[in-house]
């Protein structure tokens, strides 16, 4: 278990070379259009995509890679849905590049997983299923994958609203509890479970391709 919980913490850590901390989903746009403004509405943007938006739909996803990281195919199959239900161009090249470097920079790992992965590997796929092709059980690396995200959510917030890193802080204990939630029923969801009413996030999202100027690449 120390082993495991060793690895998980080291590939979900900032350090770790994905270029998470170049992307923020939409974020910047919102921001920049005044509809993230201060640490409440900061709360109330990321709760909404931990029940209804894209971090809902990667943990959905991550749990499937996870049960199938011994299936080549079934992997191929659940990227081809990922990348289908990513709502823009620059949200489709976040997951895809951050899923690759995050297989490329986990591979000082050895395991026969890689050999599996699709190309391209959409982040949830590649965390799941190389988590699991380890013996990291899915509860732990939902949580450890979402908690990531909410901590990259904030990140970004905390440099372009500006955000105090206090007020932070607090966004990110106000939402642990809709963290572990989304982590327990992402572990028992299925493909009919996929849905998103996160309309406000995908238009954030479309709208930064022509965001000037521009800090964040998503």
């Amino acid at each position: 278990m120390s082993h495991a919980l060793q690895k998980l913490l080291t590939w979900l850590s900032p350090a770790f070379p994905v270029g998470a901390f170049a992307w923020s989903a939409g974020l910047e746009s919102a921001i920049s259009e005044r509809a993230v403004t201060d640490s409440v509405s900061l709360q109330n943007w990321i709760g909404g995509a931990l029940a209804h938006g894209g971090i809902r739909t990667d943990a959905i996803i991550l749990a499937h890679a996870h049960r199938a990281s011994e299936d080549t195919q079934r992997l191929r199959e659940l990227a081809d849905l990922c990348l289908a239900l990513t709502p823009a161009v620059e949200r489709h090249m976040e997951t895809s590049i951050t899923g690759d470097s995050f297989a490329l920079a986990a591979s000082a790992w050895p395991s026969p997983v890689y050999a599996r992965l699709p190309q391209p590997c959409p982040y949830p796929i590649a965390v799941g299923a190389i988590a699991a092709a380890h013996g990291i059980g899915l509860d732990a690396t939902l949580l450890g994958y979402l908690t990531a995200a909410l901590h990259s959510q904030v990140s970004v917030a905390v440099r372009l609203v500006p955000l105090g890193q206090t007020e932070g802080l607090r966004v990110m204990a106000a939402l642990e509890p809709e963290v572990t939630a989304l982590g327990a029923g992402a572990a028992m969801s299925t493909l009919d479970d996929l849905g998103s009413i996160a309309y406000a996030a995908d238009i954030a999202q479309m709208r930064h391709e022509t965001l000037e100027p521009r800090i964040f690449r998503s």
